[in-house]
This record gives structure tokens, sequence and C-alpha cells, in this order.
């Protein structure tokens, strides 16, 4: 399959493909890190991207292009995730389209909004790279939630609250690393990761969950070293292209 080249615009924008079968994902976001973001956590997927900054452009697309389905931010300008959500549900041609509405952490009053708007769905910031997936995943089925690891032997410091400890890196992907360690950390709130990437002096930091455990017995992946997987939450644009180079390097390798 031909492989897709993420446009990079801040305004509307179609990734170009002759396969006009691929499936299509409309993001929507005022905030261009955001949308990069996404657009990041989509990049393994046989997908067709357009991107929109605002309500108003992205109802423009939708009508034009008729997507597969939308991530959209709740809190534009111009129009609202709210409104352009109401105004996609509300049009015959287009009500059928999934719409997953982004929006604050904790606030009840911006989900009510969601759900008023008639979204099939809602995910708050920051976005969970799983959930995001696997959302999307229910919708559109060539979302894929897998990403290629490459081995990435480093040295990590993990802060836990007020627990800083350090462990080792076996592998990583632009979603997260795979530590080897006895114990997983107590808890998988706000844990902090910084490392640097081997070969190189590329400082990453960042924040994760432990994702899953491997550390029982029997081992739920017993080909691995007893560890757990990190899954990044919060990381720099800059800081996953870092780690994107990183990985093809190693696989224009084979490692």
């Amino acid at each position: 399959m031909k492989k897709l080249a993420v446009s990079s615009n801040s305004g509307p924008a179609l990734m170009e493909e002759s396969n006009m079968s691929i499936p299509t994902v409309l993001l929507v976001d005022d905030v261009k890190l955001l949308l990069e973001l996404e657009k990041n956590f989509l990049k393994h997927s046989a997908v067709r991207l357009l991107t929109a900054s605002n309500g108003e452009e992205a109802l423009d697309v939708a009508r034009r292009e008729h997507p597969n389905l939308i991530y959209m931010d709740l809190n534009m300008p111009k129009m609202d995730g709210k409104s352009c959500c109401a105004a996609i549900k509300a049009d015959p041609e287009l009500c059928s389209i999934p719409v997953i509405m982004v929006t604050t952490a904790g606030s009840q009053i911006d989900e009510i909004r969601c759900r008023e708007a008639g979204c099939d769905d809602y995910l708050t910031k920051p976005i969970d790279r799983r959930l995001f997936l696997e959302k999307g995943r229910r919708f559109v089925p060539a979302i894929d939630r897998r990403e290629p690891r490459v081995s990435c032997m480093a040295e990590v410091a993990l802060v836990n609250g007020e627990v800083i400890g350090s462990a080792n890196c076996a592998d990583i992907s632009v979603g997260g690393l795979y530590i080897t360690a006895d114990k997983k950390p107590q808890t998988d709130e706000d844990l902090k990761i910084s490392f640097t990437l081997p070969g190189s002096n590329v400082k990453i930091k960042a924040k994760g969950r432990v994702a899953w455990d491997n550390s029982g017995n029997p081992r739920s992946k017993p080909r691995l070293p007893a560890g757990f997987g990190v899954e990044f939450t919060e990381i720099e644009t800059e800081v996953l292209k870092e780690i994107r180079n990183f990985i093809e390097s190693q696989r224009a390798k084979g490692g």
C-alpha cells in the first residue's frame, strides 16, 4: 500500500492518495500542536487525513469530502465544536458520520455540551493515545493501534509522585517504552519519564502511564524480560520527531 504523506498545513488539508477507497478521518482543532499530535497517533493507520482549524472549516470539509470519522475539539473560534457537531448531525447527508469530541478533562459542563451536540463519543485532554485509537477503531477498523518498535537500551529516570527511581528501557515506539523491572510503579498517574536516546545527545522528556504489566508469574509475554509497558500521555511534537527519526534509523539498520 502506498505510504501516506501527512500535510502539515494548519487550515483544511488533504493528504494525497491515489486510492480513494481508503477511509477518511477529519481532525479538527485550532491548536496546531494538538493536530500534529493526533496526526502522529494515526501515522501508521491506513487512513486518509484531513484537517481543519475551526468549526466553519470542518463543516465545509465534511460537506465536500464526507469523511468516515471526525475528531473535533469542543472549544474553537468562529464556530465551536458543539455548533459544528450539531450542524453535522442535523444534516441528512452528514448525520451518519461518527463524531468524537475532544474536551477539557474534569469539566462536567463540557461533557454535557458534547452530549447535547449529538456526538458519538468524546475524549478528554491531555489526549490518551490508547483511548484515541481505540475509540476511533470502533468506527474505522483501519485505524491501527500498533506502532513499530525497535531496541532502545537506555537508562530511564522515572518520577512517580514524590518517588524518583531508575530503570532500563528495552524497546521504544512513538507511543511509549517497554521498561525492564521486577515491579511496576504503584500508580500510573502522572509518571514523568526522562532518558537519552542511545548514540545521541538527544534528551527525551515526557509524561506517561503504565499501560500493561509483565512482571507477574507467569508473565503475560514470557518472551520479554519482566517489566511493564509505558504509554506516552504528554509529549512535545519535536520530541516525537526525534523518537521517530531514531526508530526509522534503527529500522533501516535492521535494529
